[in-house]
């Protein structure tokens, strides 16, 4: 059943590169908060060692996982064997966000095909791996990525990007600030 380590194994990282989709969990401070999970698709993780991943984040109606990390930092990234054995991982971490014209970004988006909508890199430094029997996670298989983000995003267009994420991005569902609103102020 479930199983501990301290670092990714090599058949962890092979693992996580099969899965279309990844599943990321945050949650403020105040037991009042909203916990917040989010599905991320595309090919937008990166795997940089053993105990450091990154992602890219794209444009969404909400900010919730940067304005969580932004107050506590606490990560969790859960991947769910939908084809094959099964298998459930988690990354346990600490996450922090990178935007443009940092140097933070200016390191880890080459890692990346930077698609249109982009707004920031999570990064996350690994300190538990978790494994687990995934047993009750269905099979579902594969179609294709969808591209209504993509298109979207470039309808908007940069400055219409901008004003969303201002009327969006800028606090979460509690009113916690993001990184993001704070460089649109």
């Amino acid at each position: 059943m479930g199983k501990r380590f301290a670092e990714m194994l090599p058949e962890h990282e092979a693992f996580i590169r099969k899965q279309h989709i990844f599943f990321v969990g945050t949650a403020p401070l105040s037991g009042e908060g909203h916990v917040n999970l989010s599905p991320k698709g595309y090919d937008s993780l990166r795997i940089l060692s053993k105990n450091r991943v990154a992602y890219l984040d794209l444009t969404g109606s909400g900010n919730e996982t940067s304005a969580h990390l932004k107050e506590n930092g606490r990560i969790t990234l859960m991947f769910c064997a939908f084809e094959g054995p099964p298998n459930i991982l988690r990354l346990y971490g600490a996450g922090t966000v990178a935007l443009p014209g940092t140097p933070e970004w200016d390191e880890l988006s080459p890692l990346f095909s930077l698609l249109p909508g982009a707004r920031q890199i999570v990064s996350v430094d690994v300190h538990l791996v978790q494994t687990s029997c995934g047993f009750a996670v269905p099979f579902m298989s594969f179609e294709k990525e969808r591209d209504t983000l993509e298109r979207w995003a470039v309808q908007k267009g940069e400055e219409g990007l901008d004003q969303y994420w201002r009327e969006k991005n800028r606090v979460s569902l509690d009113g916690l600030p993001t990184p993001l609103g704070q460089r649109l102020t």
